[in-house]
């Protein structure tokens, strides 16, 4: 199907939607981890709840199978630079 520039179609929409969706979820998490921070709560601590929290709502979900083949994934995700985030010097 050909489309207008500039124009979505249904598909398009949704999947920008959701990631409107995961842009917003990120900036709450985000806050909620700056806060937890600034209360003197240890990263690691955090970070280790927040992948526990996480995997547990994908494992309700989803499945475990499909959580499961989420997590074998990951590493390879995390060597390729999905979850850098660039450092910029001012």
């Amino acid at each position: 199907m050909s489309q207008l520039p500039g124009t979505l179609d249904i598909d398009d929409q949704a999947d920008q939607t959701h990631e409107d969706e995961r842009h917003a979820a990120l900036a709450y998490l985000d806050e909620a981890w700056n806060e937890a921070v600034y209360d003197g709560l240890d990263e690691d601590c955090l970070a280790q709840a927040a992948l526990f929290t996480a995997i547990r709502s994908m494992v309700a979900t989803y499945g475990e199978e499909a959580a499961a083949g989420f997590a074998e994934r990951l590493a390879e995700r995390i060597r390729a630079g999905e979850y850098t985030i660039p450092y910029n010097r001012q």
